[in-house]
């Protein structure tokens, strides 16, 4: 099999795809935007030939890659990246390229449109936030009249919690609207409750393989927002009624041989029109694998390697993973700007039988995720509480 991998050194943790690419017996064909000599030796040895562009935004130079190695290995079977920035370009290559597997690019839209995803989860029986597009600053204030403050402003296609903000008051929302956007926009209730996700991989068949449950600890829009403390945790068990609408969302979707990263909240209130406290809310939709530190933390909680896992369902279309432990692994993520109770060393002690990493992140991820991230696998949920606890504890007056 002929695979073709698009930007495996970036993430940096994707070379491990490779590894499993090569270990399942496909031929692994890189296409990187940097100098060869740049990429690690890990991924170099994964890889049978890599072909650098010097942009891959320019399709054009993906076509003389794909074309090489076309000529070079005969006839592309997969090409993949698993990375948001560049599944619409995956899509392209694949109907250019007469490549059958795959998402097609008729597809791309329905999980990177926002306003499209919420058709897909009605179709799958689950409510979402009621939403308009962003037209205008007096539009937005009836909306607002109509389902109450504070309203959410987010881009109809974006990644995270990027140009997301939450509008309390009329200010607010004349404040927003007082320059032109520069992409589409929507505006949505906001909705009170946890946010949680429903993580996996499918085969063809949109047979589930693998599946977890993250919980989120505080709010990710207030995190990149505010830069306040940011954590996340699996489950060691996934509840019935996640599992069950995690499946729906997997038929719904075009979720075909994939990684898939579903979002959803589930209300802590009754909300008149969406349901009593604990209905669950469609959020978002990704197909690829969850992003920042979630791929290691799935393999710290089930002493696997879901890189692999992602590779054999590729190559052989199914997997049988045999019984075994199931953790929970944490991730709390600190700001430099809070002042906490605890330090990280006096984290690094306490959590040193648990503690799997601690490190600094660089300024380009640590806006999303914290200058300082700590991930610890614990046995109980309770373990996991007094973790965050202690981990994100603030000084008092903070």
């Amino acid at each position: 099999m002929n695979f073709v991998f698009i930007s495996p050194n970036f993430p940096e943790n994707y070379w491990m795809f490779c590894r499993g690419l090569k270990k399942y017996g496909a031929t692994v064909l890189a296409i990187v935007d940097c100098p060869y000599d740049s990429l690690s030796d890990q991924l170099k040895e994964y890889i049978d030939e890599c072909y650098v562009v010097s942009s891959l935004a320019d399709y054009d130079e993906l076509i003389r890659a794909m074309g090489y190695f076309t000529y070079r290995y005969g006839k592309i079977d997969w090409v993949e990246s698993n990375n948001e920035f560049w599944l619409a370009q995956d899509a392209r290559l694949r109907r250019d390229f007469h490549i059958t597997t795959g998402i097609t690019i008729d597809h791309i839209a329905d999980f990177q449109s926002k306003s499209r995803m919420k058709y897909f989860y009605e179709k799958a029986g689950i409510p979402c936030a009621r939403w308009q597009k962003a037209e205008s600053a007096e539009k937005a204030i009836e909306f607002a009249n109509t389902y109450g403050y504070p309203i959410i402003c987010k881009p109809d296609v974006g990644v995270g919690a990027s140009n997301t903000f939450k509008l309390s008051n009329e200010a607010d929302i004349i404040r927003c609207f007082s320059e032109p956007f520069e992409q589409d926009m929507l505006i949505e209730e906001f909705i009170p409750g946890e946010c949680f996700t429903f993580d996996g991989i499918t085969n063809s068949k949109k047979e589930i393989q693998f599946a977890t449950s993250h919980h989120y600890v505080g709010s990710i829009m207030d995190s990149v927002n505010e830069q306040d403390s940011i954590g996340c945790y699996s489950l060691i068990d996934i509840p019935e009624d996640i599992m069950d609408i995690g499946t729906r969302c997997v038929q719904s979707f075009p979720t075909q041989s994939r990684f898939f990263h579903f979002e959803f909240f589930r209300l802590s209130e009754d909300r008149d029109g969406l349901g009593k406290k604990g209905t669950i809310l469609g959020l978002e939709v990704n197909m690829r694998p969850p992003g920042g530190f979630l791929p290691d933390m799935i393999n710290f909680a089930n002493d696997f390697d879901i890189y692999e896992i992602w590779a054999q369902i590729m190559i052989e279309d199914h997997i049988l993973i045999p019984p075994h432990h199931r953790h929970s692994c944490a991730f709390a993520g600190r700001r430099d700007n809070v002042s906490y109770a605890h330090t990280e060393f006096e984290i690094s002690y306490r959590y040193r039988s648990q503690l799997k990493m601690m490190q600094r992140l660089p300024q380009a991820l640590a806006s999303a995720m914290g200058n300082t991230v700590s991930v610890a696998v614990f046995d109980t949920m309770e373990e996991v509480t007094e973790f965050f606890k202690y981990a994100l504890e603030k000084k008092h007056g903070n």
